[in-house]
C-alpha cells in the first residue's frame, strides 16, 4: 500500500512517522512518504497517484487547487471547498476532507466544546474548522488579515465576519479561540494576536505544530487558559484518513505515540 503527502513544502511533516507506525501496527505492508510537489507539478503528481498509489494526503498550498483535478468529491469536501485526503478507487481519485471531523474529534476528546468560537484565518484549514463547527450548530466568528477572503469563507461555509476594529473585543469574549493561520509556523515569537490580547476565559487551540508550543499557546497557558496544540488535529485527521484508505479501525494510541515521540 503506497501512500504519501503532497504539498510544498512537506519536509516539516510528521505524517510519515504517524502513518508508517499505523501501517505496521495494522499488519499492512506499504509505505507513507513525503512527495514535495510544486504547483506546476500537481497534475503530474496526481497521475502518479492514479497509476499506482492507494491514496495521499494534501497540504498547503494545494488543498483547494486539487479540487478541480479530481474525479469525485465527498459531500463534506465539496461543502468546504478543500481536500486534504485523496483515495484511489480503481483509478478514480476521490477527494475527502478529514480535517473537519479530525478537528472536532480532537475538541471532543479534550472536552473543549463550548458551542461558540472565534476562528483566525481563511485558508483551507480555517474552512474545515468553520465547517466542522457550523455544521454542529456552533456560533462562529471569522477573522482574517485579508477581509475579502474571510468574507468569502463566511458566505460559502458559514459563520460571521469579525472586522479588525472588533477583533480585540471578540477575542476577549470568545470561549474558544482557534488559530488556523500559519502565523507562528517556524517562528516561536510570532503571534496572530496583538500583544496582551487573549480570551478572558476558556481555551485556545493553535493548529501550528512547528514549534509545538507557539507564542500564542505559551501566553494562553500562562494566563490560565486551557490549550490544545496542533498535533491534536493532525492526529484526528490522520485517524480518519487511515480508515478511508484501509477500511480498518485506526490504531489511535500507536499513531499518537509516533507523533509525540518526535518532541522527546
Amino acid at each position: 500500500m503506497q501512500l504519501g503527502l503532497i504539498g510544498d513544502p512537506v519536509h516539516h511533516s510528521r505524517s510519515p512517522a504517524m502513518m508508517n507506525a499505523a501501517l505496521a501496527a495494522a499488519g499492512l505492508s506499504g509505505r507513507y512518504r513525503l512527495l514535495p510537489t510544486p504547483a506546476e507539478a500537481l497534475s503530474a503528481r496526481l497521475a502518479e497517484v492514479r497509476a499506482g498509489m492507494a491514496g495521499v494526503n494534501v497540504t498547503v498550498p494545494h488543498k483547494r487547487r486539487v479540487v478541480a483535478l479530481l474525479d469525485e468529491l465527498d459531500p463534506v469536501a465539496a461543502a468546504i471547498g478543500a481536500v486534504n485526503t485523496i483515495v484511489n478507487r480503481e483509478g478514480r481519485l476521490v477527494g475527502f476532507n478529514t480535517d473537519a471531523d479530525g478537528f472536532y474529534w480532537a475538541l471532543e476528546r479534550d472536552g473543549l466544546c463550548p458551542g461558540e468560537a472565534l476562528v483566525l484565518g481563511a485558508g483551507g484549514a480555517a474552512r474545515a474548522v468553520v465547517y466542522a463547527l457550523v455544521a454542529r450548530g456552533w456560533l462562529v466568528g471569522v477573522h482574517n488579515r485579508t477581509l475579502e477572503r474571510a468574507q468569502r469563507l463566511v458566505e460559502e461555509v458559514g459563520g460571521w465576519l469579525v472586522v479588525p476594529q472588533k477583533l480585540e473585543k471578540a477575542v476577549r469574549r470568545t470561549p474558544l479561540l482557534v488559530n488556523a493561520t500559519s502565523v507562528g509556523l517556524g517562528d516561536p515569537e510570532a503571534s496572530p494576536l496583538p500583544p496582551g490580547v487573549l480570551p478572558e476565559a476558556g481555551a485556545v487551540v493553535d493548529l501550528v505544530y512547528q514549534p509545538l508550543e507557539t507564542r500564542l499557546l505559551r501566553e494562553a497557558r500562562a494566563a490560565g487558559l486551557a490549550v490544545q496544540d496542533g498535533l491534536a488535529m493532525l492526529l484526528g485527521q490522520g485517524v480518519r484518513a487511515f480508515e478511508l484508505w484501509t477500511g480498518r479501525p485506526a490504531p489511535v494510541a500507536v499513531m499518537e505515540r509516533a507523533l509525540r515521540e518526535g518532541e522527546r
